[in-house]
């Protein structure tokens, strides 16, 4: 036996793999190590979405072009929901819909990490981390495609005669994207560890995300329900700060305050700490369960 234990100690392991005992032992310094791995599977989630359609990436105009078309007749023409100020309308509109879209892609695809990716885990060992954070950088990219046709439409408008009130608050999207990615993310990890005993919130979560849009101003101002009694749900709403300074930082105008922005980023935080606790919590035995 000793002769064993000698050997296996001259064998000098790279990697040692062992059960994590706290609650926030995220290894993120091992989640580096496999970055490599990261943007296989971003690779992976880009290509394989669209590698057997016609149209491919097409589709990342598609959708916000026909929803934005949608909201434009609705909330536009019957309800004559006013724009802030912001013309053409379609740009209101669209704005509100490419930065939607990333959270709730962010959202929808994360929460199914333990439950998609079962078999995976099952054959090979690495940062369980890596696949949620994956699906934000993929997520990423098809913001960025939907986002360089925003801005063609901007230029286009700007070209046409319209008042394009672009700002220094442009550099503050980036930091935008980072509170929307985190939100996201930690709802995301929050409902994939909660899934894998009760299946039951992968059906609920499609109707939430669907109801959590029209809480939140994509298709209207902050400013068209200050006098309404309900104005506070919308408010408290952690996106409402976000989309409103995305817009602000686009056209110049909106409801843009420093502090709702802080209070965003706050619940961020808070949100990523009880995902990461309840992530590596779940982690440790979800095979038994998925």
């Amino acid at each position: 036996m000793d002769t064993i234990a000698q050997k296996t100690e001259n064998q000098g392991w790279d990697l040692e793999i062992k059960p994590k005992s706290g609650l926030l032992e995220l290894n993120l310094k091992e989640v580096w190590a496999y970055r490599d791995l990261m943007w296989l599977f971003v690779r992976r989630d880009f290509v394989a979405q669209y590698k057997q359609t016609v149209l491919g990436p097409v589709w990342h105009f598609i959708q916000p072009i026909l929803t934005t078309i949608m909201f434009l007749f609705v909330f536009g023409r019957i309800a004559k929901i006013p724009t802030d100020g912001i013309q053409p309308e379609f740009l209101f509109y669209l704005s509100g819909i490419t930065i939607w879209n990333y959270f709730s892609t962010c959202l929808t695809s994360t929460s199914t990490t333990f439950t998609s990716n079962a078999a995976i885990f099952g054959k090979v060992y690495f940062p369980r981390l890596v696949i949620p954070l994956s699906v934000v950088i993929s997520n990423l990219v098809k913001f960025g495609i939907q986002f360089l046709f925003l801005g063609v439409a901007i230029i286009y408008c700007f070209f046409t005669g319209y008042k394009i009130d672009l700002n220094i608050y442009l550099l503050l999207i980036p930091f935008l994207l980072i509170i929307m990615a985190g939100i996201g993310l930690g709802l995301g990890i929050i409902i994939s560890s909660i899934t894998t005993k009760y299946r039951d919130f992968t059906v609920l979560l499609g109707f939430a995300v669907q109801l959590y849009m029209y809480a939140t101003p994509i298709a209207y101002p902050l400013s068209y329900l200050k006098q309404k009694g309900y104005a506070w749900a919308v408010e408290i709403n952690p996106l409402t700060p976000i989309v409103e300074a995305f817009r602000f930082a686009l056209f110049g105008k909106g409801t843009f305050s420093t502090e709702s922005l802080l209070y965003s980023t706050g619940f961020m935080i808070v949100v990523l700490t009880i995902g990461s606790i309840i992530f590596t919590k779940v982690e440790k035995s979800f095979m038994d369960t998925v």
